[in-house]
């Protein structure tokens, strides 16, 4: 069997290349917004769609969801300069979904031994109150942490 060129068959029907002409667009306006929005949002967002002349956009949380909405009447000129018809903007929020992977732990800032020390007599200084708890139990985490690394 001959090897062909995706485009080949992707002209092969009239629905792939509806489905081909369509990923084209959405990938042209995608790069648009890489242009006008700022990175940090470009990094938790895309453009989903563009249908009866509404910009559907997804946001990976409601935080860059909030700015995008701010920053529509912007990407509306924009866009309109570049000569895309849009005459809204719609954001909705994808929360991607974890990929198996379990969340790492934040890192543990490891105390000096001196530090412990002085986390341990200010907590046997104190009376038995909420702050000699929370004393008593980070010296307690800290020399477990210490008993691990030296090991």
């Amino acid at each position: 069997m001959p090897a062909h060129k995706i485009a080949f068959y992707l002209n092969s029907s009239e629905n792939l290349r509806g489905l081909a002409q369509r990923a084209r667009h959405v990938a042209e306006l995608q790069h648009v917004f890489l242009k006008i929005a700022p990175p940090s949002l470009t990094q938790a967002s895309c453009v989903k769609q563009l249908r009866a002349g509404t910009l559907f956009l997804l946001a990976g949380n409601a935080a860059v969801a909030t700015k995008l909405k701010q920053l529509a009447p912007r990407f509306l000129t924009a866009y309109k300069q570049l000569g895309v018809e849009i005459t809204s903007i719609r954001v909705e929020v994808h929360v991607k979904e974890n990929d198996g992977e379990p969340a790492k732990s934040p890192q543990t800032k490891q105390l000096r031994i001196e530090s412990i020390e002085y986390l341990e007599t200010l907590a046997a200084k104190l009376e038995d109150c909420p702050l000699k708890h929370a004393l008593s139990t980070m010296a307690v985490r800290q020399r477990k942490y210490h008993s691990r690394s030296e090991h």
